[in-house]
């Protein structure tokens, strides 16, 4: 299911920073607390560590103010200028901006997208369940980590568990107070301003942009006349390519080859028995995760795809199951906490079955289709594929 991210943002070795920047669509983690009327709310609870003797007052977290969807990612290796921030806080369409620290670094094991940030401000910019959980934020204010869901039930990493986390070199343990997925694509992780510092990350390296009114992608066009030439930016969701009926191509280089679909479908036959690793994409990490088996089986045939499921689900034309045919990818919302994020994928074979990598504690393997949280198939478009993860460095 998911992938630690790889993408736009730098990796902290120490207190050292490499510039290997990147990002897409859903940030992290959430649920939890106690409704208004008073009462628990199992389903949340769940999802947060038992929260209450952090010490921290009440006041400690600001209450939820008006929430802003974030579409645009801006990152550097190290503190934002604060001329270029006040250049974007005052750019046409910018309803808000939010600072925040960005790295890559090791949690739990697990090199992964990890932000500081304001639990107070932040909140703002994430899903309604994350936002509106005081007990979430309250217990990242106290120097727990929050992981993302997929990190949590397939990377193995339980809620309330000490865990290390920080550069190759210097690492602290942190707990695991709240997972679920707040809709930064590919953060996997996220602590308060005041735990990032000590780690040694970089401050104020990072900003989420929200221009509702503004397509992203325009929008980082002119943003990129005001940028240093060593900051980045990227769409926080970037759009699924929903065709209209009779639109998707048959040929002409649009779409695979015959050759390149048996290709494709042979080489993921070579992965049967390989272990569930949420993570891998090679034997060098012993296993594969579904969107690494994607990643492998496509790449045999010449067909270069982005790493995680989210970014593969726009690698071509997605179009009803009914229309799937052998070769496609079949993609999944799975995630309880973030509803229509592409958080799992597969192989159609035809006929119903399907390899996939499913779950942690099984192996790669043909399974029979099913249908719930199913959004449909992706006929892949070589050309797409390759531009997507070029542009994502995927």
């Amino acid at each position: 299911m998911g992938k630690p991210n790889r993408r736009v943002l730098p990796t902290i070795i120490g207190v050292s920073v490499l510039t290997t920047l990147a990002a897409n669509g859903a940030v992290l983690l959430a649920h939890g607390g106690t409704p208004a009327d008073g009462r628990p709310d199992e389903k949340r609870a769940q999802y947060v560590a038992a929260s209450g003797s952090t010490g921290l007052s009440p006041s400690a977290v600001a209450p939820l103010g008006k929430r802003l969807s974030p579409h645009v990612l801006v990152a550097a290796p190290s503190t934002l200028p604060a001329d270029v921030v006040q250049k974007v806080r005052g750019a046409r369409g910018v309803q808000g901006v939010e600072i925040v620290d960005a790295v890559q670094g090791m949690v739990a094991g697990k090199r992964v997208g990890l932000m500081g940030v304001n639990p107070s401000t932040f909140r703002n910019y994430t899903p309604k369940p994350t936002a509106k959980s005081d007990a979430l934020w309250r217990n990242i204010a106290s120097g727990d980590v929050a992981i993302s869901f997929t990190m949590g039930s397939d990377g193995g990493v339980a809620l309330g568990s000490q865990v290390p986390a920080g550069g190759r070199r210097h690492q602290s343990q942190l707990r695991v107070g709240a997972y679920a997925t707040m809709g930064i694509g590919d953060v996997d992780a996220v602590i308060s301003h005041a735990t990032a510092q000590a780690l040694g990350m970089p401050s104020g390296n990072a900003m989420l942009i929200s221009v509702p009114k503004t397509k992203p992608k325009a929008f980082i066009k002119r943003l990129r006349k005001v940028l240093p030439k060593n900051v980045k930016a990227v769409a926080v969701n970037p759009e699924i390519d929903f065709p209209k009926t009779g639109d998707v191509p048959a040929a002409g280089g649009r779409v695979m080859t015959a050759r390149q679909v048996r290709t494709v479908i042979r080489a993921a036959y070579t992965r049967l028995g390989w272990p569930y690793v949420w993570g891998g994409e090679s034997e060098a990490e012993g296993g594969y995760d579904c969107s690494g088996l994607m990643q492998y089986a496509f790449g045999r045939a010449g067909i270069r795809l982005p790493r995680v499921a989210a970014d593969q689900a726009r690698a071509g034309w997605v179009i009803p199951y009914s229309k799937a045919e052998p070769g496609d990818m079949l993609i999944w919302a799975n995630d309880p906490t973030a509803p229509g994020y592409i958080s799992h994928i597969a192989l159609y074979l035809g006929g119903g079955k399907m390899i996939a990598a499913p779950r942690r504690g099984t192996v790669v393997q043909v399974q029979d289709v099913y249908t719930r949280n199913m959004r449909g198939a992706v006929r892949v478009s070589p050309g797409t594929a390759a531009r997507v993860a070029a542009a994502i460095g995927g």
